[in-house]
């Protein structure tokens, strides 16, 4: 009887133990764990944020001094405040100004530090800035939740940002890539609208140049077109909407047509193309309301083709299978126009930055150049960093 007894309390204080180490003890070792994981990603975050800020900095100077990079360190904590939405009407107009104001905010500041640069450099680092920006904004979000979940040692917070983390190192692996591209004027993925509108206009005859966009006026067959991209070949993603809006007033549009990337589901190939109707644009959707007020207004049929890509393909140094797409989209534009019944003028608008487009055939080529060089230097440079790495075992 006494040794049942023992067997029976060794089993009720087993039972307790595992209690006590299940419940307690195991979920701080794996918050521990997890936390220690975290700290890594998260200071390999940091580091990617500081290199995109050295990018931009040897853009402006070759030898930055403390005070450049003082001024860059604080422009970095450069904030826009949304407008007040309780009411809808009149939201897009705030937006409007809100973003003419930080275009205004960018151009004083790089102007400040980047005098002696040309406009199409200047546009160039103020992309950079962008890019820099990003991503240095997500690695304070992602640190301030690991100091949360230090604080709290709550596993939910832990968790939460682990299933995250994936995805955030892409975007910030892409961002990285995406400044660089941007400050040394590289074309990326979202620059494949204006370079099919480059592509059709050819030789065509430039109607108007604005101070951030290019308009060219072609015949095909017999009918007017109107092309309209951001003016390059500096970092640029210009107005379309509010030259459609000024356009609409001088002259009838039988058709708009808007070209643009668009983000691709996993599986699908990169390049691969699609027509659809409606304002294939992204962005805060400023532009692209002025661009529905006017077809909704005059009642103009809309097209759209987009270039799928992923949403880091996009802000990536541009791709061979997305620049190779370039002819069967010029093919699917010209089939669009052809259909068109109504009378007026067609407008085409290539969609999405210019950084590393310019404005003619002359430069296209050179465009399309650079980007199979750029591509090249990619290649030889992840070569390079597998040849460097070496197995722990």
């Amino acid at each position: 009887m006494s040794m049942f007894s023992g067997d029976l309390l060794s089993q009720i204080l087993n039972m307790f133990m595992w209690i006590f180490v299940l419940g307690f003890v195991f979920p701080k070792l794996v918050v521990y764990q997890m936390l220690v994981k975290l700290e890594q990603s998260t200071i390999k975050l940091e580091g990617m944020s500081k290199k995109a800020q050295q990018t931009v900095l040897g853009k402006i100077s070759k030898k930055p001094d403390g005070k450049l990079k003082e001024k860059i360190n604080n422009f970095m904590e450069f904030f826009a405040i949304s407008p007040v939405d309780l009411d809808p009407y009149g939201i897009v107009k705030k937006f409007d100004h809100l973003v003419e104001q930080e275009k205004i905010r960018f151009k004083y500041f790089v102007d400040g530090i980047s005098p002696e640069s040309n406009e199409e450099e200047k546009a160039n680092i103020m992309m950079g800035l962008s890019g820099s920006m990003g991503l240095y904004q997500l690695t304070k979000i992602v640190r301030h939740f690991l100091e949360l979940t230090k604080k709290t040692k709550s596993q939910y917070y832990a968790m939460m940002l682990q299933m995250q983390l994936p995805l955030i190192e892409r975007i910030a692996e892409s961002l990285v890539h995406g400044t660089e591209a941007l400050s040394n004027g590289w074309a990326i993925g979202d620059g494949i609208g204006p370079l099919v509108v480059v592509n059709y206009a050819g030789d065509s005859k430039v109607i108007q140049t604005g101070e951030d966009d290019v308009i060219y006026k072609k015949k095909v067959d017999g009918r007017d077109v109107v092309l309209i991209k951001a003016k390059g070949p500096g970092g640029r993603t210009g107005n379309p909407g509010k030259i459609l809006e000024k356009l609409s007033k001088k002259t009838k549009i039988a058709k708009i047509i808007t070209i643009d990337a668009a983000a691709k589901l996993e599986g699908e190939k990169t390049g691969s193309i699609a027509e659809g109707i409606g304002v294939a644009m992204g962005g805060i959707g400023v532009e692209k309301s002025y661009i529905e007020d006017v077809v909704v207004k005059e009642k103009i049929p809309i097209d759209s083709i987009i270039v799928k890509m992923s949403q880091e393909e996009a802000i990536m140094p541009m791709k061979l299978p997305i620049l190779e797409a370039t002819p069967k989209v010029l093919k699917i534009l010209n089939e669009t126009i052809a259909r068109t019944k109504e009378k007026g003028v067609v407008v085409v608008i290539g969609v999405g930055n210019t950084s590393g487009v310019g404005n003619d055939g002359e430069n296209i080529k050179k465009a399309e150049e650079d980007i199979r060089k750029t591509q090249e230097k990619i290649k030889k440079r992840e070569k390079e960093k597998k040849r460097k790495f070496k197995f722990p075992f």
